[in-house]
């Protein structure tokens, strides 16, 4: 069904209605100006919405929460969080705001739509760049099969932001299952209201994991499915050289989402210590840390759940500590098959695909393990020590094991340890159909995406828009987008990106 007036939006009030204490009922800001920079069809259409209303001034209204139907309660959302490790007991969406629940269940939600009580200074606002960065990545992450929310729109408010340089202002609307975050419960917890923290954890339940509801200890199975959603979700972004740059409990999700594309990036250059964030000078969220972040954090999680496991507290403790004892082994495993279905190693080439089985128990087939384990451990260090190109390396193996050893022996310092190690991979019986179908040829290059973003900046939305299209089809190899699948050239230096507040 399309929607082609407002007035048959439908825009549910839940989280408001269920959770009042953890909602502020706000109204975005206006903006000046708005037009329309990018609209999400397919998206559009997979929610009900219709496209074309969206582009009309109504539409636009709806997307910059100017103008919302009957019924609607738009609200800024509550939390707290560990930023870099140290806790902030009142964050908030400060920029931020949920206009309601679509009828599928997910949220419609804004960003940079104007200051809110929880602004703390900040003037609530988002520029073109980070807004339309948000887009590219998320729908690069949506194509190559990783949870994450999803971009709906990009629109030009028509008002300067003032950052480093005067910017042009913008506000993204975005999709999730949730907005929930560790750092909600965080907030519920801190504020010493049991019966608050115990409806948020039913109002998570019955979103995201309703199995749980029916486990002997409901809290208990909420927290292992949170678990196992972010075992799965931290591999795959591994597996993929992503690196979310600010790994906060206020932006990990209880959905399993992937959320908030600030200073994230995809690593080119193999290396663990990598770390692309402007703010990160320690590399406490650096690619190689990502997987001990996400278990720092769920331990936070644990820390917050504790009055509804158990009564007794250190009872509690002990059952909370078991369950996160589960994360280790869950990530291993998603890591370890991950990896070798990108080596072409795996009888099922599709495991990839679906998180689930990602997070099921189960080791990698008999057949080849040891020999495959000790491929990958020499491996990594190979990449490391000569700098390849993360994504590159993975398509230039399927090569080899098509018979051109060639493309995969220049990538490397040391080509004959390198055409050693290929010798030994092969004796495995690659598939290098199966690694072609996992291993993405394009993803958003970095020197790829500040292009397009300086241009649609200043105006030019045409390399913005080219980069969008190439990213939503990731392992399909297409003449003419040979500049896509390059690594950055040897003048774009060290990279670093920003948050955008």
């Amino acid at each position: 069904m399309s929607i082609a007036s407002l007035s048959t939006v439908v825009l549910g009030n839940r989280f408001a209605h269920e959770l009042p204490e953890m909602a502020v009922a706000w109204q975005a800001a206006e903006p000046p100006e708005p037009h329309l920079l990018a609209l999400n069809d397919q998206l559009a259409a997979e929610l009900g919405l219709d496209a074309q209303w969206l582009r009309t001034p109504q539409g636009v209204g709806l997307l910059t929460g100017t103008a919302v139907p009957a019924g609607a309660t738009p609200v800024a959302q509550a939390y707290a969080g560990h930023q870099f490790g140290g806790f902030a007991p009142r964050l908030g969406d400060g920029r931020a705001l949920l206009l309601g629940e679509l009828p599928d269940g997910r949220d419609l939600h804004l960003k940079g739509s104007g200051r809110t009580p929880f602004a703390r200074g900040g003037d609530g606002l988002a520029a073109v760049g980070p807004m339309l960065r948000e887009y590219v990545i998320s729908e690069a992450m949506h194509a190559l099969g990783i949870p994450t929310t999803r971009s709906l729109a990009v629109v030009a408010t028509g008002r300067t932001v003032h950052r480093e340089t005067p910017l042009p202002g913008a506000v993204l609307a975005r999709v999730a299952a949730s907005h929930l975050r560790v750092g909600s419960f965080q907030y519920a917890r801190a504020t010493g209201d049991t019966g608050l923290l115990r409806r948020l954890a039913d109002h998570a339940i019955s979103r995201h994991h309703p199995s749980a509801a029916q486990a002997d200890r409901p809290y208990l199975a909420l927290f292992e499915a949170v678990v196992a959603a972010q075992a799965a979700l931290v591999a795959r972004w591994m597996l993929t050289g992503f690196v979310h740059g600010v790994m906060n409990t206020d932006n990990m999700t209880i959905s399993g989402e992937t959320i908030d594309y600030g200073p994230c990036a995809f690593m080119e250059a193999f290396d663990p210590a990598t770390v692309y964030s402007s703010i990160d000078h320690g590399g406490r969220y650096a690619y190689g840390n990502q997987p001990v972040v996400a278990e720092w954090n769920l331990a936070r999680l644990a820390e917050a759940l504790l009055p509804l496991l158990h009564d007794e507290q250190e009872q509690a403790v002990e059952l909370a500590t078991q369950a996160l004892g589960g994360y280790r082994p869950q990530y291993a495993r998603a890591w370890s098959q991950g990896l070798l279905a990108k080596l072409g190693l795996l009888a099922e080439p599709g495991l990839l695909a679906e998180p689930g089985l990602l997070a099921e128990p189960g080791l990698p087939p008999e057949t080849g393990e040891q020999p495959a384990s000790a491929l990958v451990d020499d491996l990594l260090p190979a990449l490391q020590e000569s700098r390849i190109d993360f994504t590159t390396f993975f398509r230039a193996l399927a090569e080899a094991a098509r018979g051109d050893i060639g493309p995969v022996r220049a990538l490397s310092v040391d080509p004959a340890a390198m055409e050693d190690w290929v010798s030994r991979w092969l004796s495995l019986t690659p598939d290098a159909d199966a690694m072609d179908r996992i291993n993405p040829l394009y993803i958003p290059r970095n020197h790829l995406v500040e292009e397009a973003l300086d241009a649609a900046t200043a105006g030019d939305l045409g390399p913005f828009s080219r980069l969008v299209e190439v990213v939503r089809e990731p392992f399909t190899r297409r003449d003419g987008l040979e500049r896509y699948a390059a690594a950055a050239p040897p003048d774009f230096g060290a990279y670093r990106t920003f948050c955008g507040t």
